[in-house]
């Protein structure tokens, strides 16, 4: 199969996004299968054999911390000059909807997938939450000229459902359980990560330093609670203000780590926090749960989808202070902690990236078909 793949971001970014298609294009290469990834020009390197067509990326004001292509006549001839089987469409919202009205011009199949929520996250920047209609539009149009449109979590295909949108289906989720591994735990990394209080409860969480992460709400815990020390890894365009705002707490901001800097950061922990009810899925949940931490985790649709109360994660209810710290307090105990460490990896176990990117060849082939059946019906 000869696959097209636009997408708002990929390699050297690093993100749930790009996790999840860098996996996928590994997984179509080892299989056989051609594959061109069209991205924003950022000097990505091809990760397994695949053929990586860069175009110029841009500064957004809304977002300086990262560059984005905005919307380019060229991707049509890169698609029309590949001649794909398949188009995807991730996030088509700038580039990537290039790609699908490329498809839609050129008649081939085309799955578009949904993985940020960016009506929601507006809600977060108070200047341009005046734009949120006009997102909403743009979505319910792209998605429009798909044969198969995607989601993450059964709770994102609910309120997509709600807004109009057809054909859709849910990705499964998927995670590197080799790379995230409770034998990474490291009395050095714990060290560094507690700023020298190994004796604290360390709380690490990890990814973009961005407000619609919602890691400011954590501000109260960490100040009212002796016991506690967190660990904010990662970068991103909120990280000066929030070092500014968790100044004279226990709380470091490593920056960013990979490789296995990053799978100790998982390891060295006592609990993976996460505090946004904004995401789509959240993978980094996944990588968690691998690393066999209990992950206290802000109530929401696709956080319930992938930890189930006490028994493979802790549940607290964004907002709710008294609920926060009960689900901290409860780490304390060996007899609820232990139990969960254990269930959170073999949860993680049943998830991996093989089966993900299997599953998203099956919505290919799906895409392939409705094309077909459509060509061929009488008029």
């Amino acid at each position: 199969m000869r696959i097209a793949l636009v997408t708002e971001t990929y390699l050297p970014s690093v993100d749930g996004v790009v996790t999840r298609l860098t996996h996928a294009v590994e997984r179509f290469c080892a299989l056989g299968h051609e594959v061109m990834v069209i991205a924003p020009d950022l000097g990505a390197e091809p990760c397994a054999g695949e053929r990586i067509v860069g175009v110029r990326p841009w500064t957004l004001p809304f977002y300086k911390h990262r560059r984005f292509t905005l919307p380019s006549p060229r991707v049509d001839g890169i698609i029309r000059g590949f001649a794909p089987d398949v188009v995807h469409a991730a996030q088509p919202i700038l580039l990537a909807s290039s790609g699908a009205y490329a498809a839609h011009r050129q008649r081939l199949p085309l799955v578009a997938s949904y993985h940020t929520h960016i009506p929601r996250y507006l809600d977060l920047y108070p200047a341009w939450r005046w734009g949120k209609s006009a997102v909403w539009w743009q979505i319910r149009r792209n998605h429009a000229l798909a044969d198969v449109n995607l989601v993450t979590s059964e709770t994102m295909r609910a309120e997509l459902g709600h807004q109009g949108l057809q054909n859709l289906h849910t990705l499964r989720r998927g995670v590197d359980t080799e790379r995230y591994h409770p034998r990474f735990a490291s009395a050095e990394m714990r060290e560094r990560l507690t700023g020298g209080r190994p004796d604290k409860k360390l709380l690490v969480f990890v990814g973009r330093l961005a407000a619609e992460k919602e890691i400011s709400t954590l501000l109260p815990m960490v100040q009212r609670r002796a016991d506690v020390a967190l660990a904010i890894v990662g970068d991103g365009p909120y990280r000066g203000e929030l070092e500014e705002m968790f100044a004279g707490t226990r709380t470091v901001f490593p920056g960013f780590l990979r490789g296995e800097e990053l799978a100790a950061a998982f390891a060295s922990a006592d609990a993976f926090v996460f505090p946004s009810v904004t995401e789509t899925l959240g993978l980094v949940i996944l990588e968690g749960m691998a690393s066999g931490l209990p992950v206290v985790a802000a109530r929401s649709g696709p956080t319930g989808e992938q930890i189930r109360d006490g028994a493979t994660g802790l549940l607290y209810d964004a907002g709710d202070e008294a609920s926060l710290d009960r689900q901290i307090d409860r780490l304390g105990d060996p007899e609820i902690v232990g139990p969960i460490r254990e269930a959170a990896r073999a949860e993680a176990e049943k998830h991996s990236w093989e089966a993900a990117s299997d599953d998203l060849l099956r919505f290919y082939e799906m895409a392939i078909a409705s094309r077909r059946q459509r060509r061929s019906a009488p008029r």
